[in-house]
C-alpha cells in the first residue's frame, strides 16, 4: 500500500453532524458532507435532551451526545428553546454555524425586526403591538394593504393580508385569543413575487425569485409558490449578507421584496429549504454548505489537525519501519533546495550526526548512509 493510500486510509479525523427533524435538505446537506468529513451522523432533534445542573449535558436517546468538530443544528420554531439550549452549550467547544441566540431571534418574527432595526437593516414600515386595542389604533394610520404576523410560523404560517381598516380590525378581534404581540407591515407592492437569497459565509450562493399562485400572495414554495433563478444585483447581494452577520447566522436565507425605493428585508430562515433554491438555481447548494462547514472546522480546529497528522506519520512510520516503501507526497522547495517531508525522516532515521551519498540525475534522487 502507497503511503498516500494510508494517509486516506487514515483520514482528516474530523467528525460532524446534522442534528435536524430528518428534513429532506438536512439529509442533502449530511450527504455532501460526507464528502469532507471522515465521519458524519444523522442525530434526531426529537430525540435530545439538555440536562442543567449537577452530571448535565447534551443526551440523545439517553445517552451521552458523542463528541464533534462540527454540529449544524437546524429545527422549526417548536424547538427553539431546545436549539438555544444545545447551542449554548457547544459552540464555545466547537465549529456550530449558527449561534445559540439566533435560535430564540430568528424564530420570532418580532425579534427578528427588532434585530434588523438595530442594525439599520432596510425593511418595510413596520409597527409593533402588544394587544388588540393598541393594534386597532394603528390601523387608522398606515397605508393599506398591510400584512399583519404573528411572531412565530414559518413558510408563510402566521402570516395575513388585509386591503382596508375594517377586514384588518375584524382579523384582529379573531386572532386576540390567541394573545400575542401582532406586527403591522406596510405592503410592498411586487405583483405576487418575493426573492430568497441563500448566505453562506460572507457570499450568497444561490437566488430565485418566488411568483405566489393566482389569488395568492404568499410566495413561499410551501403554499405552492414558483422558483426562477434570478441574478441578484451588488446591493441586494450586500443586504442579504448584512442580514445574516447581524442574525448572526453563517448559513441563512434571506426574504427580499424590491421595493420602489430598494431592496428591504422581510423575513429571514436559519433553518433554510434546499430542494426549490437547488432546483431553480441549478447551484449544488448542498455540497456549498458542506464544503464551508468544513473548511470553518478545518480553522477553527486546526491545531488539533497538525497534531492529529503527527500522530498519524509517526504511526505510518512505525508501521514501515525498516520496510522499503514508495512514498507519493509533496516537496517543500526553500529556494534552490528542498526540504524532505517529517515523514521521510522518521522512517530513514536520518541524523545530522551522519554522512551521507547522493545520487542524482534528472527526476530522481537517492540518498544513502555513508559507511566505509
Amino acid at each position: 500500500m502507497l503511503i498516500k493510500e494510508l494517509l486516506d486510509e487514515k483520514g482528516n479525523g474530523l467528525r460532524a453532524a446534522v442534528i435536524s427533524l430528518g428534513s429532506k435538505s438536512s439529509q442533502m446537506v449530511a450527504e455532501a458532507m460526507k464528502n469532507y468529513f471522515e465521519a458524519v451522523d444523522m442525530v434526531s432533534l426529537k430525540e435530545i435532551e439538555v440536562n442543567l445542573g449537577k452530571d448535565g449535558g447534551i443526551f440523545y436517546e439517553g445517552k451521552p451526545l458523542k463528541e464533534y468538530d462540527c454540529i449544524y443544528l437546524k429545527g422549526s420554531f417548536r424547538y427553539a428553546h431546545l436549539l438555544r439550549s444545545i447551542a449554548n452549550l457547544l459552540e464555545d467547544k466547537i465549529y456550530m454555524p449558527v449561534s445559540s441566540t439566533a435560535f430564540t431571534i430568528v424564530h420570532n418574527k418580532l425579534l427578528t425586526h427588532l434585530s434588523l432595526q438595530k442594525h439599520n437593516i432596510s425593511m418595510p414600515k413596520t409597527y409593533i403591538s402588544s394587544t388588540v386595542e393598541a393594534a386597532k389604533g394603528i390601523l387608522n394610520k398606515v397605508n393599506y394593504p398591510i400584512v399583519m404576523k404573528l411572531p412565530e410560523g414559518t413558510q408563510g404560517k402566521g402570516v395575513m393580508f388585509a386591503d382596508s381598516v375594517s377586514s384588518a380590525s375584524s382579523m384582529l378581534d379573531a386572532l386576540g385569543a390567541l394573545r400575542q404581540p401582532f406586527i403591522i407591515q406596510e405592503y410592498v407592492e411586487t405583483g405576487g413575487s418575493d426573492i430568497r437569497a441563500l448566505v453562506v459565509g460572507d457570499k450568497v450562493v444561490a437566488a430565485m425569485k418566488r411568483v405566489a399562485q393566482k389569488d395568492e400572495k404568499r410566495a413561499n414554495i410551501h403554499v405552492g409558490g414558483i422558483g426562477e433563478y434570478v441574478e441578484l444585483d451588488r446591493i441586494s447581494r450586500k443586504l442579504a449578507v448584512e442580514t445574516a452577520k447581524a442574525l448572526k447566522s453563517d448559513i441563512c436565507g434571506v426574504d427580499i421584496l424590491e421595493s420602489p425605493f430598494g431592496p428591504v428585508v422581510i423575513e429571514a430562515n436559519i433553518s433554510p429549504g434546499l430542494q426549490g433554491l437547488s432546483s431553480a438555481s441549478k447551484v449544488n447548494i448542498a455540497d456549498e454548505i458542506a464544503r464551508f462547514l468544513f473548511k470553518k472546522t478545518e480553522e477553527r480546529t486546526g491545531v488539533k489537525k497538525e497534531v492529529k497528522k503527527t500522530e498519524v506519520m509517526r504511526d505510518i512510520a512505525k508501521e514501515m519501519n525498516g520496510v522499503e516503501e514508495e512514498i507519493i507526497l509533496s516537496l517543500d522547495f526553500r529556494g534552490e533546495r528542498i526540504l524532505l517531508p517529517e515523514l521521510v525522516t522518521r522512517m530513514t532515521k536520518f541524523d545530522d550526526n551522519k554522512e551521507y551519498t547522493i545520487k542524482a540525475k534528472k527526476g530522481k534522487l537517492n540518498i544513502e548512509e555513508f559507511s566505509l
